[in-house]
């Protein structure tokens, strides 16, 4: 039986401020933004690609602080690609650190050892690492 992971809920302050973020900047695809009331809101967006999404919202999602998501983590192919497009997007990203290093050689030194971080506009903190064997 396989087990996907699916969703994962990050904690907002504020809807369409995080929804332009994560599709405008990120180029996260919006799946759907459903309003259900005056208090209840659910925005779902998933990174291209990934067979997982994430979900912003008010009144329907989980309460937890705004900006209490550490550790989300992207991989893509090509890092250096990857910074470079975060950056024409405007998103505040650091540079490249390599973490580690490879017990065998690999097509790239960045692949499995090479990652960027950024933050969404209420501080969930998210990785992006290269493996480029996922291509």
């Amino acid at each position: 039986m396989n087990w996907t992971l699916e969703v994962v809920i990050v904690p907002v302050s504020d809807v369409d401020r995080a929804k332009s973020f994560y599709a405008d900047r990120l180029g996260f695809v919006v799946d759907h933004d459903t309003v259900i009331g005056d208090d209840a809101r659910i925005v779902q967006l998933t990174p291209p690609g990934s067979g997982c999404s994430i979900v912003i919202g008010k009144g329907v999602v989980p309460d937890m602080p705004p900006g209490s998501l550490k550790g989300l983590q992207l991989v893509v192919p090509d890092l250096r690609r990857a910074r470079a497009e975060l950056l024409e997007r405007g998103v505040d990203v650091g540079e490249i650190q390599v973490v580690g290093e490879n017990p065998r050689p690999v097509p790239d030194p960045l692949d499995n050892v090479g990652f960027v971080h950024f933050a969404d506009p209420d501080g969930n903190a998210w990785a992006v690492q290269q493996i480029s064997g996922r291509a």
